[in-house]
Formats: C-alpha cells, sequence, structure tokens
C-alpha cells in the first residue's frame, strides 16, 4: 500500500519498523472544523449547513464507523449523503467500482479525492473523509473530531425525532474522566489491535497484545458495574469503542492473532456491545461481511493468499440485559 508525497503515489510500507517493529499510525493531516464544534482551535472555520457536506467511509473500517454512527444516531442521514469504497485495497489504496461508486466527485481512486483538495499533499489516502462539496476539499480526515462535528454544530439539523436529538456525547462535567478513558481505548484497544497484528517482531507483539487485554480486563470490570464508560451515561467514549468491539471476533481474534480470549469470553463487554448494537440506526452502520473480506484480502503482509475465512459468525442480537445498570441514552430524551 503507498501514500501520497508532494502529489505524487509512492510505495511506502504500512507497517513502520523504525521502533523495534512496534506499528505508527500516521496522524491524519486535514484538521478542519464547522464553527461551533466544541473544542475547536479558533473556533471553527467552515459554516454549518444542511447542503454541503458529502462523508466518505468504508463498511471495514472502524474509524469511519464512528462516523456512521454519530450520522445515524443524530438522524443526519438526509444532510450528509455518504459514498462508500470497495473493501478491497491493495497497491492503489481506497478504490471505487460499479458497486461502491464516487457519488460525488466521479473519482476512481480516493487518492484523487485528496489531490483534488490539495495538488501537492503529503498524507496516508485513509477514510473517513468530511468532504465540503462547495468548494471541493477535505475538511477533516480525523475520525475522533469528525464525530464531534456532527454531535455538535451538524446535530442541529438532523431529523426530530433521531434517537440522540438533544443528546450531550461529551458533557462539560465528564470532559477530564473521557480524555483519560478516550487515550486508554486508542491506544491499547482501538489502535492496540493493529499494533498487535502488523507488529514486526515477538517483543512488539507481546508488548501489545498484553497492553490490549490488559485494557479489554480493564473494560470488564468497569462495565460489569455501569451501563456505559463514563460517568453512566452514553458517551463519546462508547460509541468510539463499539466498532472495536463489533469487529474483535470477526477480525482481530483470527486476522491480528489477538487471540488470548474472544469478544464472548467477556460477558459484561459482550453485552455492552450488544446494548450498543440493539440503539436503533446502528444496524444501517456496518457490514461485517465487507469488513472481512478487507481484512483478509487486503493485508498480504499477515495474510498472503489472501483468503477470507468462513467465520466465525457472530450475533449480536440476544438481549443485553443490562437495564438494571443505568437508562438508555433514549431513555434521557
Amino acid at each position: 500500500m503507498g501514500m501520497l508525497y508532494d502529489g505524487q503515489w509512492v510505495d511506502r510500507p504500512f507497517v513502520q519498523s523504525a521502533d523495534g517493529g512496534r506499528f505508527q499510525r500516521t496522524e491524519s493531516q486535514f484538521r478542519g472544523f464547522i464553527a461551533g464544534t466544541r473544542d475547536a482551535p479558533g473556533g471553527g472555520e467552515w459554516p454549518v449547513d444542511g447542503d454541503r457536506y458529502r462523508l466518505y467511509v468504508a463498511w471495514a473500517c472502524p474509524w469511519a464507523h464512528r462516523t456512521l454512527l454519530a450520522r445515524a444516531l443524530y438522524g443526519l442521514e438526509e444532510v450528509l449523503p455518504v459514498a462508500v469504497v470497495a473493501p478491497e485495497m491493495l497497491d492503489d489504496g481506497w478504490v471505487f467500482d460499479a458497486t461502491h461508486p464516487d457519488r460525488f466527485e466521479g473519482h476512481q481512486l480516493l487518492r484523487e479525492l485528496y489531490l483534488q483538495a490539495e495538488p501537492r499533499c503529503t498524507s496516508r489516502v485513509t477514510v473517513p473523509v468530511l468532504w465540503d462539496q462547495q468548494t471541493h476539499t477535505i475538511v477533516s480526515n480525523e475520525s475522533a473530531e469528525i464525530i464531534r462535528m456532527l454531535s455538535g454544530p451538524l446535530a442541529t439539523l438532523g431529523r426530530a425525532d433521531a434517537p440522540l436529538r438533544g443528546h450531550d456525547l461529551r458533557p462539560s462535567a465528564l470532559a477530564a474522566e473521557l480524555d483519560e478513558v478516550n487515550d486508554r481505548v486508542y491506544h491499547h484497544v482501538s489502535n492496540g489491535v493493529y499494533k498487535s497484528g502488523f507488529a514486526g517482531t515477538q517483543a512488539a507483539y507481546d508488548d501489545a497484545v498484553g497492553a490490549l487485554f490488559d485494557s479489554l480486563d480493564w473494560l470488564e470490570e468497569r462495565l460489569t458495574h455501569h451501563r456505559w464508560l463514563v460517568g453512566n451515561v452514553f458517551t463519546e467514549a462508547d460509541l468510539r469503542l463499539f466498532p472495536t468491539m463489533l469487529r474483535f471476533d470477526a477480525v482481530y481474534h483470527g486476522h491480528f492473532k489477538c487471540n488470548r480470549a474472544m469478544l464472548r469470553d467477556f460477558p459484561a463487554l459482550s453485552a455492552w456491545t450488544r446494548d450498543v448494537a440493539a440503539l436503533p440506526g446502528v444496524s444501517t452502520t456496518h457490514n461485517l461481511a465487507e469488513t472481512r473480506r478487507h481484512y483478509y484480502y487486503s493485508h498480504r503482509s499477515v495474510n498472503p493468499r489472501g483468503i477470507v475465512p468462513i467465520g466465525p459468525q457472530v450475533d449480536f442480537s440476544a438481549p443485553a440485559g443490562r437495564d438494571h445498570l443505568g437508562p438508555s441514552p433514549l431513555a434521557q430524551r
């Protein structure tokens, strides 16, 4: 897989090995904000506008999944149309095809969108992308900041009957604790599965997978006594963790060697995952068949023959049975 360097597509390994074989994720390059986004530097550059923005995602990508969750839970489907890239990601990176077209700009390759925004762009070409159709540029490709835009200023444009209409994913009183939980979950769980799967040495793998399961044990203990991760209310911490847990048994357990245990071996964490999966609109935000195909077919350094396994089959429909631990976010409306 390559990347853009000064506007040219160059071969660069996705796995960086400068630090003892440890996977290093590059930072997002486009970090603009819509006006009114909480914690945005400078107050935001883009206006709140219901006809202006588009979202580029991949069904497989957990970072893009975060933005699809915010879009569905705040009823932004009509305000924020979506284009989905094809699941296969090989030498050209993310691409479009006949069943996954670029509905907005007509590109064949996602990198063409990046070059349209910045002809001399130096960046990994990732999803999600929040696109401004009026100025034909990228507002942001940082998922954590996009969900704050969707749940903040753009949420006012969502449907009146949206599941989380009026619900604050980042209450000010919980901000410090949210940052602590988000930081651990990002480094050791959401990115931790990648650190495990793309480790270039035994020591790097041992460190990553150890920190991953230590953090899953910590989450299990936390969710044994509380329905939600922070303040016992549904917050951005729950939304950010869910995409990784949804994919854990289907992909990360086998493909990324995160196989000390499966999600179903953590009763509270598994029930919490079913709890989030049952929220209205969440079932429309993921496609595990395309997710499995992406990982097993695309990551040839991990799975050289690109053979996509038949399972495991994962069912999130069983009742979570967690109402005794606190209310659903829908009950707070």
